[in-house]
């Protein structure tokens, strides 16, 4: 009988070990997917570096060290430590007008004088 609970009880150990392992597994690999120009990663040895091209197809990124451009395979990346800023969408004449209408509802616009 103890020889059974022993049993149950490392393949229950095995089973939740290799659960874990699967688990952080897809998570590197969801984070190496989602890297993008400008993120700012480390590699394995340790070196740190914004990323300038990314090939997920080819599994090659190009890293841009201080001016000088190193292709790596895309598992040499450790972690990323910083995203890239996303773009901010640039002003639409809309949005400018619009501004510019609740400015003077506001008395806000400055009467020019020659």
């Amino acid at each position: 009988m103890p020889m059974i609970l022993m049993l149950v009880v490392m393949v229950g150990m095995i089973f939740f070990m290799q659960r874990q392992q699967k688990k952080q597994a897809e998570s590197r690999q969801n984070q190496l997917n989602a890297i993008q120009k400008g993120d700012e990663v480390i590699t394995i040895g340790g070196m740190y570096a914004l990323v300038d091209e990314v090939d997920t197809d080819a599994k090659k990124i190009v890293l841009d060290v201080d001016g000088v451009y190193l292709t790596f395979e895309l598992s040499a990346i450790k972690t990323v430590v910083n995203k890239a800023a996303q773009a901010v969408p640039a002003p639409t004449e809309e949005a400018d007008t619009e501004a510019a209408v609740e400015a003077d509802e506001a008395g806000d616009t400055a009467i020019e004088e020659d």
